[in-house]
């Protein structure tokens, strides 16, 4: 006879072993509240983090196996994989299998190193026959059909079933469980590297915002550039040396010490808004102040697919911006090349929908300072030979400059 309610005992002791092996995703494995739902024939869980559980499934399986399916049920929740489903319009029921088996490999992709994969719902990219480490949505286009195993519920592809949102969870306080198990993660990591599974720090990478402070990295590059120029120390004949009194039948020359050159390639194209632009001046301000040339002053090239305006500034106040056509940062770079004195530093400041060159400017450090605004344009990445600073669309909105 069948069990009237799940048993609370075999559910603790379930929790207790998932959380022992994958400790930073204890907040949210607590967080789901279990319903019985007899006769459903899967234990699943729904968008408001609610497990409906078939008491008679709860009774077969070992604390072990229930513990592996808290585990993965609780990453349908954690990744959102309703919500991502419901923008690919996953809606019938063929469909709504082919996306649960995708969204189950995306999950045991990052389970199999630990022996987590849960004997109810165990599909791996290699069994939709494609290759590990991507996202449920390229797996959904390249998947081959085949059968649906388990029912992970509405929090895994996004279809309402009866029973759901009765859960304690809403949308907002979900939202702040995945920020709170993404910071968990990276805890994790930063005590014991290695531990936690590559997919689930990209994923928690992907959900918090940048610990790194892009404002330091790039004045550390700017430092390095203009260091590596200012150390270069040459002989010349242009100016008597200071110990010429000590031989006069020979000229002796003087030791010379070139002086750094910074020029700032300034994208003025049509899709730098306004917001950008303040941005960018923002940052030249800070290139003048924090990296000591105010004084020798920077030239800046303001520029779209041509060069339209070139002016030495000590103050990003003096700045011209003019453009707000096409994008061209090649031409800007080939352009500042050509500047005499030639720059021994370029820095790029763009949204990066531009087109770059193949090579380098020989014997020209460039840094490339990327404004993105929540996502980076696809098939644009800056090439491998510049050193590639991303402003992360939550810098945008912030009053600090580059230290």
């Amino acid at each position: 006879m069948s069990p009237a309610t799940v048993d609370a005992h075999k559910i603790a002791a379930a929790r207790l072993w998932a959380t022992a092996r994958m400790p930073y995703l204890a907040s949210a494995i607590f967080a789901s509240t279990v319903v019985t739902e007899p006769d459903s024939g899967t234990v699943s869980i729904d968008r408001s983090w609610q497990v409906h559980a078939d008491p008679l499934l709860v009774d077969e399986m070992t604390i072990e196996q229930l513990g592996r399916l808290f585990v993965h049920l609780s990453a349908h929740a954690i990744r959102d994989h309703a919500s991502r489903a419901n923008e690919l319009g996953v809606a019938e029921d063929n469909q709504r299998g082919r996306w649960n088996r995708c969204a189950d490999a995306e999950i045991n992709d990052d389970l199999v190193v630990d022996d987590l994969v849960p004997d109810a719902a165990p599909d791996l990219p290699s069994n939709l026959r494609c290759e590990p480490g991507r996202l449920a949505e390229i797996y959904y286009d390249e998947a081959r059909d085949g059968p649906r195993r388990w029912d992970c519920g509405s929090g895994a592809d996004g279809c309402a079933r009866p029973g759901d949102g009765r859960g304690n969870i809403d949308p907002q306080q979900a939202q702040l469980l995945r920020l709170g198990v993404a910071a968990e993660i990276q805890r994790e990591q930063a005590r014991e590297p290695g531990t936690v599974p590559g997919g689930w720090l990209r994923w928690a990478e992907s959900v918090l915002p940048s610990r790194t402070d892009w404002r330091r990295v790039l004045a550390a590059e700017v430092r390095c550039a203009v260091a590596a120029v200012a150390g270069k120390v040459d002989y010349s004949y242009r100016r008597p040396s200071r110990r010429a009194h000590l031989n006069q039948k020979v000229i002796l020359p003087t030791l010379r010490r070139p002086i750094p050159d910074v020029a700032i390639v300034c994208d003025t194209s049509g899709s730098m808004h306004d917001r950008l632009l303040a941005r960018a001046l923002t940052e030249i301000e800070a290139v003048l102040t924090r990296a000591g040339l105010r004084q020798a002053q920077v030239r800046v090239l303001a520029v779209d697919t041509d060069v339209q305006t070139v002016r030495r500034v000590s103050r990003a106040a003096q700045v011209q911006f003019a453009g707000g056509g096409g994008t061209d940062m090649g031409a800007g770079i080939e352009a500042a090349a050509e500047l005499r004195p030639r720059p021994s530093v370029v820095i790029v400041l763009t949204d990066g929908y531009t087109p770059w060159p193949e090579l380098p400017p020989p014997g020209i450090r460039v840094v490339v300072g990327l404004l993105t605004e929540g996502m980076r344009p696809a098939g644009w990445a800056p090439p491998d030979w510049a050193r590639t600073i991303v402003i992360e669309d939550t810098d945008l909105f912030h009053d600090g400059t580059l230290s």
